[in-house]
């Protein structure tokens, strides 16, 4: 069992576990901007608010992603 544990922590450093955390951030902005969407129908200034910051967090939340992705192959010695 421990080893199975061992492997599941590892993966969130590996690059599939990367990809696939910058999936489900994307995946994200969907539900944001529906929710934009629905907030400038109603002239909702606060929803719009919200969603503009949950937008602006799904951004940054990529753009760590995508440097630790580039910290990963930096770190591989067959990609150069």
């Amino acid at each position: 069992m421990s080893t199975a544990l061992s492997k599941a922590k590892g993966f969130k450093k590996s690059k599939s576990g990367m990809y696939l955390s910058m999936a489900t951030t994307a995946f994200g902005a969907f539900g944001v901007a529906k929710q934009a969407k629905k907030a400038r129908l109603e002239h909702d200034t606060l929803r719009l608010i919200d969603a503009a910051v949950s937008a602006a967090a799904i951004v940054t939340g990529l753009a760590i992603l995508y440097r630790e992705l580039k910290r990963l192959g930096d770190d591989d010695v067959l990609l150069g």
